[in-house]
């Protein structure tokens, strides 16, 4: 069930750079034992899947919130840059969406950070 979330981490970053031994240190310090891991766990659980998802995860009570927000944004016209990373395992292919549904999306010159991960402050 181990597993260090520093190591986990260090794969999600990219290719720009290696987290150093500090970084990883620093991102395991939260999890002394398995026992501190259940929030982490957790986490993936809480993202809004529709129920289309073939992971079959279940449908949490947020993804009312989720699509309130996504319609907000669908109405909201101020310019809004997306910024997303070439080595994104998880939200790859994403800023499309975004671009397509988000009026401020549209006429910006949108980035793609070359040798990032998901986790973009670490890149």
């Amino acid at each position: 069930a181990g597993g260090r979330v520093g190591a986990l981490l260090s794969r999600a970053v990219g290719s720009a750079r290696a987290l150093t031994a500090a970084e990883v240190a620093a991102y395991d310090a939260p999890f002394p034992d398995e026992r501190h891991k259940a929030g982490a766990r957790r986490f993936p659980e809480l993202v809004p899947t529709p129920s289309s998802d073939p992971t079959g995860r279940p449908q949490p009570a947020e993804a009312e919130a989720n699509a309130a927000a996504w319609r907000a944004l669908a109405a909201h016209p101020v310019p809004t840059l997306c910024a997303f990373s070439d080595e994104d395992p998880i939200m790859a292919g994403q800023e499309q969406i975004f671009q397509r549904h988000f009026p401020g999306c549209r006429g910006q010159a949108h980035v793609s950070i070359q040798g990032g991960g998901h986790f973009l402050q670490d890149a």
